[in-house]
């Protein structure tokens, strides 16, 4: 590792005295205090430190070179990690956020690498928070975070329509001889964009089974647009999920669920600085009962270009024996269980953090 990051400073440092080469270092660090009550089996509160909660903590390396004719290539390495522990995020993976390597023209961009996927970026422009890690769209619908490995991804802008699509040949790990559907993923989405309005359309197909039963499959599809007005945003959105094969939907009480997700939200800058951010999320688990809500709202003041402070508070609504936290659905076990909901409890959670850009 220490010779890894001896390599990458020198990059840097060479960057900085020949800047043709056209390599950038930058980052962001985000860190908060979070209380959050109704965890574990006694409902007790928690008072915690917490990183990444309006945008994960991550530095990175973008790289571009002209090779002339209107054709680049390019390259970006993104590392995710834990700021109130030094932990690296994703896994333990280095590079865990984004590592692809492409070329570029006028036709559009072609990468290869483990990339965010069509969901993720159709998320990060239509969930008003901006999928942040905690407080938000992330919460009851985690497939919105979701990155490919083994992935090739097209992008095109043409006017103001954006297209892209990728395939990943295993999701999450390695190809397997002769399992050519295992952890298959692929999807597209298009974005158009024009005065005050923009609306997109998004979809997934995703193996999640295992080399040995491929047929877990979950498919989603999702549309949603915004309407500028003033110094506000109107968001409004619907995202549809079924689950096949056996496999289950983030939430649902059983495999093979179906579910409708839908949201409302508005941005509101009162002033230059200041912004509030409120939204509200629904899941409909179909043929049952136990559909929670999401509540959340922000507070941003920035203090300069690259610094800004933060409050965001949030409300999960439980009904019959729905598990959704502020942070996610149920999903820790041993230690990590303090944070579950006990079915049908609701949960409040607040922090108030730093995010600092570089």
């Amino acid at each position: 590792m220490k010779k890894v990051f001896a390599v990458l400073a020198a990059s840097f440092a060479a960057n900085v005295v020949y800047a043709e080469s056209g390599v950038a270092l930058y980052g962001l660090a985000d860190a908060g205090v979070e209380y959050i009550d109704n965890t574990g089996r006694n409902g007790s509160g928690l008072l915690r430190v917490t990183s990444g909660n309006l945008s994960g903590s991550r530095w990175g390396l973008r790289g571009v070179e002209d090779l002339g004719g209107g054709l680049r290539a390019v390259l970006q390495l993104e590392s995710g990690f834990d700021i109130d522990t030094g932990n690296s995020g994703q896994s333990g993976r280095l590079f865990g956020r984004d590592a692809h390597v492409g070329l570029e023209s006028r036709y559009g961009a072609v990468h290869l690498g483990r990339q965010q996927t069509s969901m993720r970026e159709f998320g990060i422009v239509y969930d008003p928070n901006v999928i942040a890690d905690r407080y938000g769209m992330l919460s009851i619908a985690p497939e919105f975070g979701a990155r490919a490995d083994n992935a090739i991804k097209y992008v095109g802008t043409f006017g103001g329509m954006t297209a892209q699509a990728f395939y990943a040949f295993q999701s999450n790990g390695t190809e397997v001889a002769g399992s050519n559907v295992y952890g298959r993923d692929f999807g597209a989405f298009v974005n158009y964009a024009t005065g005050p309005f923009s609306v997109g359309v998004a979809y997934d197909d995703a193996h999640v089974g295992t080399p040995a039963n491929q047929a877990p499959l979950i498919r989603r599809a999702s549309v949603a647009g915004t309407y500028a007005a003033g110094a506000a945003r109107l968001y409004a959105g619907y995202r549809l999920a079924k689950a096949y094969g056996g496999a289950a939907l983030p939430g649902a009480q059983t495999a093979n669920a179906g579910s409708n997700l839908y949201w409302l939200g508005i941005v509101y800058k009162l002033t230059p600085a200041f912004s509030l951010t409120g939204t509200a999320y629904y899941q409909d688990f179909r043929k049952t009962g136990s559909d929670p809500w999401q509540f959340a709202m922000t507070g941003d003041y920035s203090l300069s270009k690259r610094t800004d402070l933060y409050v965001s508070m949030s409300y999960a609504l439980n009904k019959e024996n729905s598990q959704l936290g502020v942070n996610g659905f149920n999903s820790g076990s041993g230690a990590n269980a303090v944070f579950n909901v006990q079915p049908g409890k609701d949960q409040f959670g607040a922090v108030m953090g730093i995010r600092h850009r570089f």
